[in-house]
């Protein structure tokens, strides 16, 4: 018996040893469990040491609320808040960061990722009858059944105008319908290691299932900026674009942003920089909004506020949390 327990060990450390050392190039796939106490594994021959990188190497993390009892940052009026600071992955201010909330529009940025980790900005994308949304209260760009637009021109109205018809547009040219592109969308959520999200739709509109929490928007927050169209798209002022009807007219397409920092009707604090970001409204989530700001050596930091009960305290309280990055 102590013979063949040696005999299998040494064959184990012998497969390990080929595996760690005759192809450095290959991965090595481990397990992951969102409930696991340990987010890094070793493994140890005696003729070689290798550790895998941890899940959560360079992200900021936190299992708790972190300085929400400051007497100089008044967040009362947030449900849920956070200030990441990305370079260094510290957690600057968390406030319920892990609770499920509804996203409205923030919805959005995993929309966008999906698309373009799957389509090209030169797509022709043709709108289907289900552009036709008619839910009231929500916003759309104008998009009718035939339309003819790029996945470029489409993002654009995804990001600054926060159109619904346009998100239905891109999730039914990337996945033939909005149930497939959801369960995309879930997936690539699930290897940024959002697992406390869930998504049933591209655009927002308040579901049953359909939920995120203000941590889970940093990390695909931080996974949409990396695409340079996106870090463009959400940093404009306004947008012209013409694109084509079923008929082959000319139909003008003219964005505005929604987000106050960059309109002139909000001002962020001395020293920082907003870039750009993402707003979201509805009844159920009230008003969010995410942004990526900058100190004044260009640090990069993600801030994000969900369900604030008025748009111009989402603003205040989030000039304040900015204020921290001094």
């Amino acid at each position: 018996m102590k013979c063949t327990n040696k005999y299998a060990a040494g064959l184990l450390a012998a497969i390990l040893l080929t595996t760690l050392c005759g192809c450095r190039e290959k991965e090595i796939a481990f397990a992951y469990n969102p409930d696991y106490d340990v987010s890094g594994f070793r493994i140890v021959t005696e003729n070689a040491s290798v550790t895998a990188d941890a899940f959560a190497s360079g992200l900021c993390v936190t299992a708790g609320d972190v300085n929400v009892n400051d007497e100089v940052l008044d967040m009362s009026e947030a449900v849920s808040a956070g200030l990441f600071d990305c370079n260094n992955g510290n957690v600057l201010y968390a406030k319920n960061i892990h609770e499920r909330l509804d996203p409205a529009s923030l919805t959005k940025l995993m929309t966008a990722v999906v698309a373009l980790k799957y389509g090209n900005p030169d797509d022709m994308i043709t709108a289907s009858s289900n552009v036709a949304i008619t839910e009231s209260g929500a916003t759309l760009c104008g998009l009718a059944q035939g339309d003819q637009l790029t996945l470029n021109q489409a993002l654009h109205a995804l990001l600054m105008k926060s159109a619904n018809d346009a998100a239905v547009a891109i999730a039914e040219h990337i996945s033939g319908s909005v149930e497939s592109f959801a369960e995309k969308m879930n997936e690539e959520a699930a290897l940024l290691g959002a697992t406390n999200s869930h998504f049933v739709n591209p655009h927002g509109l308040t579901a049953e299932n359909h939920y995120v929490t203000a941590y889970d928007m940093y990390l695909i927050f931080q996974t949409a900026i990396k695409y340079d169209l996106i870090n463009e798209i959400i940093g404009k002022t306004s947008y012209d674009s013409i694109y084509q009807d079923r008929n082959g007219n000319t139909k003008q397409l003219e964005l505005k942003t929604t987000n106050w920092y960059l309109s002139g009707n909000a001002k962020a604090p001395e020293k920082v920089n907003v870039v750009g970001g993402k707003t979201g409204t509805t009844n159920a989530a009230k008003n969010c909004l995410i942004l990526l700001a900058r100190d004044v050596s260009g640090n990069p930091y993600i801030a994000v506020i969900l369900k604030s009960e008025e748009r111009q305290i989402l603003y205040t309280e989030m000039t304040e949390l900015l204020d921290e990055i001094g």
